[in-house]
């Protein structure tokens, strides 16, 4: 399903921290550029831009995964001595990395965020698209609006806290990490967590005994720097678990609205304080709907069976082999994000648009290397030409009934909307459990429906894959290996990432000689 309307980069400008007049230091006379990026993709745009002027390296490590890179203080240092630092931005890198950014880096240096600055340069941003196929509601929190008017910036974040909860037993909604390692948001020993201005994130929604529970809803913004938290607003969502919801009256007593499909965050809104259900659009063409949360019942069906697993680590939940509803988080690990899909690159022509807003920026920087900084994008935009029309030719050969993407990962969807792809969702079963029967049944119906050869993994999250490997081995289907955001040892270049790419989606789904 669709998470967002198309949102333009000017819309969430406020994140992007380019300089503006900075005097520029001349990199033949002061030595080489220090450019500090986010990530092995950025860090290699921006060495072919500056060639023999740059060094460019990456904070987050080769083979790290950017959603979840934890900064060190050896990476703080690093970004104090930059003289210019990038990052993709669109919440693909967490929140405490691009804090440790912006933190640090020196007054006057550029400090670009790529992803939101490229539009102007060409690049073209898609919605994030998410489609998973529960038979349940899939149910995340999620904050709206920039909160410019109230002083945020992209290192604000808000407090979201359950201020009041009640019903027959215990609610207890957390997070499964990527090592199946629980974060308890509320329930339990906590009672609030935090998100970014215009994020979202998804959770499990566990509850311990069926019957009518009622969440009450409060978010304050924290705007940093010694100030109070700013109030925005609160409400009770009302959940039907087990029972029957169209019976159930919602807080305020009137008529309920019962969501039960489909993907719905519980929503704070930094523009206008109000706190809502934000429904994705249940067909093609239809709007979004944000619902009031005190006319909400979200349904919890008996069908929504779990049982606690045999596992120190979900005693909170209850005791192992304990029966508790639960609304899935659906994918693994800890993945905030946007509405808009972060992962631009997978498009060469959004690449060419990175390249040049990179040229610029150095140029501004080290102005006495203009010349070198042009003929070296040139010579690489010449590069990104021909590698966009290899990538293009090499999937135009795979039948279209075979460009089904099913992947660990949605980091792809700019590939599948530029060179004609299709992006498959799944559920991808909580790690600390063994998969159900029925979690096993529909992952191989998704592969024997879409008549699938492959699904594809990647290297750095090879151990999020286990249950789609063993699934794709039991139904016959190949397992390749494609990069989504970065490199190995066998891919230390975007091109040879993206030839690669090209070469395996061909190659295993290609039609068998």
């Amino acid at each position: 399903m669709r998470r967002g309307r198309r949102v333009t980069a000017a819309a969430v400008a406020f994140v992007v921290l380019a300089a503006s007049g900075c005097a520029g230091t001349s990199a033949g006379a002061g030595g080489k550029l220090n450019v500090v990026a986010t990530t092995e993709i950025l860090a290699d745009l921006a060495q072919r831009v500056g060639g023999d002027r740059v060094t460019a390296s990456s904070l987050v490590p080769a083979g790290g995964d950017p959603h979840s890179y934890e900064p060190t203080p050896a990476d703080a240092k690093r970004v104090a001595k930059s003289d210019v630092t990038f990052t993709n931005h669109l919440l693909l890198e967490p929140q405490a990395l691009i804090k440790t950014i912006d933190a640090n880096a020196p007054k006057g240096t550029p400090n670009v965020s790529l992803a939101e600055a490229a539009e102007s340069y060409g690049a073209h941003v898609i919605p994030l698209v998410e489609d998973i196929g529960l038979d349940v509601l899939w149910l995340g929190l999620r904050v709206r609006g920039t909160g410019k008017a109230r002083g945020a910036t992209r290192t604000s974040s808000v407090q979201l806290t359950a201020t009041k909860v009640d019903g027959p037993g215990k609610l207890i909604a957390y997070l499964t990490e990527s090592l199946g390692q629980p974060d308890v948001y509320f329930g339990g020993p906590a009672d609030s967590t935090t998100l970014p201005p215009a994020a979202h994130t998804h959770l499990n929604w566990a509850f311990t005994k069926p019957g009518v529970y009622h969440l009450t809803l409060e978010g304050k913004l924290d705007v940093g720097e010694g100030k109070p938290l700013q109030p925005l607003g609160r409400g009770t969502f009302t959940f039907a678990v087990g029972v029957e919801p169209h019976k159930v009256r919602p807080a305020d007593g009137g008529t309920a609205t019962v969501l039960d499909d489909g993907h719905t965050d519980l929503t704070v809104d930094l523009d206008t304080g109000q706190v809502y259900a934000y429904s994705d659009a249940q067909r093609p063409g239809e709007a979004q709907s944000a619902v009031p949360a005190a006319r909400v019942v979200i349904d919890v069906p008996g069908k929504a069976l779990e049982t606690v697993p045999d596992d120190p680590r979900f005693a909170f939940l209850g005791k192992a082999g304990a029966q508790i509803h639960q609304l899935p988080q659906a994918v693994l690990g800890k993945h905030v994000h946007g509405e808009i899909d972060p992962h631009l690159w997978e498009d060469v022509a959004n690449a060419k648009a990175y390249v040049q807003l990179i040229r610029d920026t150095l140029i501004s920087v080290d102005p006495d290397g203009s010349s070198t900084y042009r003929v070296n994008a040139d010579a690489y935009l010449r590069e990104l030409d021909e590698l966009d029309s290899y990538v293009r030719s090499q999937l135009t050969k795979i039948p279209a009934d075979r460009r089904q993407l099913i992947t660990t990962h949605d980091a792809f969807g700019y590939l599948a909307s530029a060179y004609g792809m299709k992006v498959a969702g799944f559920v991808v079963p909580n790690p600390a459990q063994e998969p159900s029967v029925d979690q096993v049944r529909k992952l191989s119906e998704t592969i024997r429906n879409l008549k699938v050869p492959a699904v594809f993994t990647e290297p750095n999250l090879a151990q999020r894959a286990s249950v789609l490997t063993q699934v794709a081995r039991d139904n016959g289907v190949r397992v390749c290996s494609i990069y989504g955001d970065s490199f190995d040892e066998h891919a230390r270049t975007y091109v040879a990432m993206m030839r690669h790419n090209a070469d395996e989606l061909l190659l295993c789904l290609g039609e068998k000689k």
